[in-house]
């Protein structure tokens, strides 16, 4: 995190730096949108190549604010720095500031000393083209909340993966005796089982197998074939044919 001494420019205010992230389409965060586009369209914000750093502070009366900058690598530095636990004051040049956005589009349960609580600024239709952004709805199931446990899963996968043996899921290459024995209880080398298996032939020389389980064979051709794999197969191939959007 910054220091609160840490200031950039948002109209005629200085504010007080409280943290930043990315919005790129490596990293972004997940709970705006499932994909970059959909991150910076719950911004307002065209979905640029090179992306964003979105840094959130509070003016001097303590309104939210997120200044939106194009310096990208200034603001992974920071994080970096932050993340290292070192100090480093992050303070942009004006000339990077695409727009100063009203409100916090995530939740901090941080804020700067002495100013006053934080708050949404008053409404200035001058400088606001809409109402000041505020975090998604995560206490009730909806996207945000699925995208916040598909990034816990992904975090944990990892120390999940590393608890399972593979050795206790290998399969012997010999086989066991239940391998070796018919379903009938019959073992597979006894002549009784190869009689059993051989087909026999007609006086023509054809081969017939005789049908020892038709009802089997009429239940399997009579299935009809499941509705999900057909979606999921169908989405494949979509995505094959149209490229998933930028940070998906």
């Amino acid at each position: 995190m910054a220091g609160t001494d840490d200031a950039v420019a948002a109209g005629d205010d200085a504010l007080y730096v409280l943290t930043a992230v990315l919005l790129t389409p490596a990293k972004f965060p997940s709970v705006l949108g499932d994909d970059y586009p959909e991150a910076c369209g719950a911004l307002g914000l065209p979905p640029l190549a090179d992306g964003y750093g979105l840094v959130l502070g509070q003016d001097g009366a303590g309104a939210r604010w997120t200044v939106v900058i194009d310096d990208v690598s200034l603001v992974a530095v920071a994080i970096a720095s932050w993340d290292c636990g070192m100090e480093y004051e992050l303070s942009p040049d004006e000339r990077t500031v695409v727009s100063a956005l009203p409100g916090w589009p995530l939740a901090l349960s941080v804020s700067a000393p002495g100013v006053p609580d934080p708050h949404d600024p008053e409404h200035d239709p001058e400088i606001m083209d809409g109402p000041p952004l505020t975090p998604p709805n995560t206490e009730t199931w909806g996207p945000a909340q699925r995208r916040l446990g598909a990034d816990e899963i992904a975090l944990q996968w990892a120390s999940w993966r590393e608890q399972i043996d593979d050795g206790a899921f290998l399969t012997d290459d010999t086989g066991d005796a239940s391998d070796a024995e018919g379903a009938d209880g019959t073992n597979a080398d006894s002549p009784d089982a190869d009689s059993k298996a051989a087909p026999t032939t007609t006086d023509s020389g054809d081969a017939v197998t005789a049908n020892t389980s038709g009802s089997d064979t009429e239940a399997q051709s009579s299935r009809a074939p499941h509705a999900g794999i057909r979606r999921v197969l169908a989405e494949v191939r979509a995505y094959v044919d149209s490229p998933p959007p930028l940070g998906r």
